[in-house]
């Protein structure tokens, strides 16, 4: 009897070698024979599963958020029932920084999805979407007024930091320093938390 053949499995398959490829290379390297070979799978199992680079790129970009969203659950659980929105916030954002190898190899594809979605925007529908909901989200757990541009702008921030940490130019402790410090800022400008004493021992000599 022929096996079964689980078809999300197969897919999954073929997202993780197109990852390890953009990781490796960058998107421009990605093609259904780079991928299928790092696959070890015929280019004709490929195009069977997937008929353009850009369903690959978004299906391999769902197991990204797939992964991520397990990485951020694992993360918020861990702090109990309703746990206080700053420190829910900080768990948050630090489960989606690049900080450990796994989630910076994930990062290093979802930043090549961004740069090829730029130019494509029915790629870009999905993370539109996803972009939304997030602030909306992150707005809800601020104090005080104008919370949707001040969660805007707290996960700007966040991606930029991402860019960062890919590319080197900050530490884990620089980039989490930052986001502390940025976190003060929302939350003591509304009255909604009091300062923190390591702050300002964390700032550069000079600096107010």
């Amino acid at each position: 009897m022929p096996k079964k053949v689980d078809r999300h499995e197969r897919r999954t398959l073929i997202a993780d070698a197109l990852m390890r490829v953009a990781a490796r290379q960058g998107m421009e390297a990605v093609s259904l024979r780079h991928v299928a070979a790092e696959a070890g799978v015929s280019s004709g199992m490929v195009q069977h599963y997937f008929r353009t680079k850009d369903e690959m790129m978004a299906f391999a970009m769902a197991v990204v958020r797939e992964r991520t969203q397990a990485r951020v659950t694992e993360a918020v659980v861990g702090l109990g029932e309703e746990p206080p929105p700053r420190l829910l916030l900080r768990t948050m954002i630090t489960a989606l920084l690049p900080l450990t190898e796994e989630s910076r190899a994930d990062g290093r594809v979802a930043l090549a999805f961004l740069a090829y979605a730029a130019v494509r925007p029915d790629a870009a529908a999905g993370l539109n979407e996803d972009t939304r909901e997030l602030v909306a989200f992150v707005a809800g757990l601020l104090p005080g007024p104008y919370a949707e541009e001040r969660a805007a702008g707290l996960l700007a921030l966040m991606e930029g930091l991402g860019i960062y940490l890919l590319g080197g130019q900050y530490t884990a402790d620089q980039a989490l320093a930052a986001l502390d410090a940025q976190l003060d800022i929302v939350f003591e400008t509304a009255g909604a938390a009091p300062a923190r004493p390591d702050v300002a021992a964390r700032r550069p000599a000079g600096r107010a």
